[in-house]
């Protein structure tokens, strides 16, 4: 994809969305966290949660990545995985919506 231009509204735009996005996922991640660790009764479900929690932090680190040239993906899988909706976006270039929005549908 050839390098896209962001406005400077478009910018804040999308910092706020992706923020918003993030603390969706770390606060539902922070809940499920304790939800589990209630039910931890072995050393085995320690080392279960550790391999979780790794798992969870490749993931979360690898996804949130706020590049220009790759924040249309960024938003695609976000949208995809329901942690963003398409109309809190809204306000970025039309092209760039429907970017976002066929990405996601894939």
């Amino acid at each position: 994809m050839t390098e896209i231009k962001w406005s400077e509204t478009e910018e804040k735009i999308a910092q706020v969305a992706f923020d918003k996005a993030y603390q969706r996922e770390t606060t539902a991640l922070i809940e499920e966290i304790r939800q589990y660790t209630g039910a931890i009764a072995t050393l085995d479900d320690t080392w279960r949660l550790h391999d979780f929690l790794s798992s969870r932090r490749h993931d979360i680190d690898g996804k949130y990545d706020y590049r220009y040239p790759v924040l249309l993906f960024v938003f695609a899988r976000l949208v995809q995985e329901k942690w963003l909706d398409l109309s809190e976006l809204d306000g970025l270039d039309r092209e760039k919506l429907a970017k976002i929005a066929s990405i996601a549908m894939m």
